[in-house]
């Protein structure tokens, strides 16, 4: 098996220090716990606080985008190719390939999961499935001043040139853009997340479809997967002023790392240009 991109994986530079990243390697993971919910509504519908309460009743890991734009960033490489195999016909992500990448988790949610809507429900066919909504204006222009906004990030771009995560994590985000919304999301967003909605409802059963709005809360999400409902409040997060503060500051943070590797490489550069100047002189003295 050949995953194009996923084999392109990069060890992690030690000079990435003034982020978290991890680099767990997919290829080498399989399957350690059923898939129990596949939550295959878009970004911006509420996933980041689905994904929290999820966790809280017990679904752990539940997978987010957030997974692997600031946690795991070399997952990028095999949804990247996953969308090559969906929209491009290159390569194949099937079974084994989503045991790979999603084999630690009990659920899935936010894109770029949401674009295998049909794949995911194919391979764990006994997992509940919860179709988050939203009304569409909102959700649309919530998307255009967060994540459609960072895919449209001069600086993000620039700085995807140089940092080790953010070359991963830039080149799949644009990719499933230019894909799932067809390569225009302020036009053909909109008809591209009614359409969705209505595939996920072709696609699944009454019985194993949940239809959400996440201001209803515990309720239905208990009473749907048959949890107890918790003594907590239900949780809220990844609000736009969340969004911006956090893009930023990861920006800030790997141009730093950008910027030790540089000095440190500049300096190895120097000390192995003075170790040969001064052999060259000793062979010079001792002619």
């Amino acid at each position: 098996m050949t995953l194009r991109h996923a084999d392109t994986l990069q060890p992690q530079p030690w000079t990435d220090i003034f982020t978290d990243d991890t680099c767990i390697d997919r290829r080498k993971c399989h399957r350690t716990v059923p898939m129990k919910v596949l939550a295959l509504g878009v970004g911006r519908t509420g996933t980041a606080s689905l994904r929290q309460a999820l966790q809280r009743l017990g679904y752990v890991n539940t997978y987010h985008m957030m997974c692997a734009s600031v946690e795991n960033p070399p997952d990028c490489l095999m949804w990247l190719d996953a969308l090559c195999a969906k929209y491009d016909g290159v390569g194949e992500f099937g079974r084994k390939e989503w045991d790979m990448l999603l084999g630690d988790c009990q659920a899935v949610c936010d894109w770029p999961a949401c674009a295998f809507a049909k794949e995911l429900i194919e391979a764990y066919p006994n997992a509940k499935v919860i179709l988050t909504t939203r009304d569409v204006d909102s959700w649309h222009a919530s998307v255009m001043k967060t994540v459609y906004w960072r895919v449209t990030d001069p600086e993000h771009k620039f700085i995807s040139q140089f940092s080790w995560a953010a070359g991963m994590y830039y080149p799949m985000l644009k990719k499933f853009f230019d894909t799932f919304f067809k390569g225009d999301f302020p036009n053909k967003g909109k008809q591209v997340y009614l359409e969705h909605v209505e595939e996920v409802r072709r696609l699944v059963p009454p019985e194993r479809l949940l239809e959400y709005n996440i201001s209803e809360g515990w309720g239905p999400l208990c009473e749907f997967l048959g949890e107890e409902v918790p003594d907590t409040p239900f949780p809220t997060g990844n609000d736009m002023a969340n969004f911006y503060k956090r893009c930023r500051t990861r920006n800030r943070r790997q141009m730093m790392n950008c910027a030790l590797h540089a000095v440190t490489v500049g300096s190895a550069y120097l000390a192995a240009g003075a170790a040969v100047f001064y052999l060259f002189k000793r062979f010079r003295s001792g002619l």
